[in-house]
């Protein structure tokens, strides 16, 4: 019932009011003293799971640039940067270790990185989100994180496939579209903290993404397999979306699809091996398409991840562990702070 209201809210929009985005039409009562609480909880929770060197993750995700930037990208979404705010120390800490595992190729990668590209994708947005909230200052530090930005847009620039995406490793041979939206944001950060960016490869990017949706709205993996899934779909409309394309037929398409399948307090996300990596996309897809589709998504999203909160104040996520689910949870729930410049359009 729930979904099928949803569905028939947001449907009663033309595309082009549903392209207008949240970040200058907040929703009343975005944030509630729950959620708050919750944020506050899980902040200190996830400063606390720092490791000596500045890196987050443990098990065989330990020393792992991607949770590691995913935890610091967590960090500042409550307007924190390296050297200043409450965890300004944990966030310089976490950039340390993210330009010590940067080469000189501009590959970002931990020493036992499987499938290095995602967590090049992740740093990169890191090293972007940095640049951009912080400025450029005139500190080494600053110089540092300029250099190894630079190297790894260049990285991903030239790694891109004849197809127009990108796969595990930093080889223009395959790819995929949960690798592709990984590039496609961190090349959009770099654009917004004014690097340059080849125009070339955003428009093959979109051509690529466009290729892998189904008839159905959903997103297939890659061009060669054919099933939809919700948390694909939300990475595939949220790639249209920092590629520039707000008002699409396939963003609506893409939107109902993700609604249908995994609206909040169904039920249906939470059995999702990948749940936590669908919310991280969902939100920013349905905060950027705005309109009833934020409005509907966000308050039922916001309260199933604060239920689900442990009460030490992290998340667990099965596969990834308490470092990443907690990233992720927190990313999503200060969404409507609007600190990081990537979630603006």
């Amino acid at each position: 019932m729930i979904r099928s209201l949803i569905v028939a809210a947001a449907c009663a929009l033309p595309i082009s009011a549903l392209a207008q985005g949240a970040e200058n039409d907040a929703l009343e009562n975005e944030i509630t003293a729950a959620s708050d609480r919750s944020v506050e909880q899980g902040l200190a929770a996830l400063a606390e799971l720092q490791t000596d060197n500045g890196s987050f993750g443990d098990g065989r995700y330990a020393n792992n640039v991607a949770v590691t930037a995913l935890a610091c990208l967590a960090l500042m979404a409550d307007g924190n940067v390296p050297g200043r705010g409450a965890y300004g120390e944990n966030v310089r800490l976490g950039l340390e270790f993210i330009l010590d595992n940067a080469s000189e190729s501009g590959l970002i990668a931990g020493e036992a990185a499987n499938g290095p590209m995602y967590g090049h994708g992740f740093a990169a947005l890191f090293l972007g989100e940095v640049y951009g909230m912080t400025g450029g200052s005139d500190t080494p530090l600053a110089d540092r994180t300029y250099e190894a930005l630079v190297k790894a847009i260049r990285l991903i620039e030239r790694t891109q496939n004849e197809e127009g995406g990108w796969r595990y490793n930093p080889l223009p041979n395959d790819a995929d579209v949960s690798v592709t939206i990984c590039q496609i944001m961190a090349l959009r950060s770099a654009r917004n903290a004014g690097i340059e960016v080849s125009k070339d490869v955003i428009d093959k990017a979109v051509d690529y993404v466009k290729q892998c949706q189904n008839p159905d709205g959903g997103f297939r993996y890659q061009l060669r397999t054919r099933d939809s899934a919700w948390p694909r779909t939300a990475a595939g409309v949220a790639s249209l979306q920092y590629a520039g394309i707000y008002d699409d037929q396939a963003i609506d398409n893409g939107m109902q699809y993700i609604v249908r399948t995994a609206a909040p307090g169904q039920g249906a996300a939470r059995r999702s091996p990948h749940y936590f990596y669908g919310q991280y996309y969902s939100v920013q897809a349905a905060y950027l398409a705005g309109g009833d589709w934020w409005a509907a998504w966000w308050p039922g999203t916001r309260d199933e991840l604060v239920a689900t909160q442990r009460p030490d104040g992290l998340w667990e996520d099965r596969g990834v562990g308490e470092a990443y689910g907690t990233s992720m949870a927190l990313i999503v729930l200060q969404m409507p702070k609007r600190y990081l410049p990537i979630f603006q359009k």
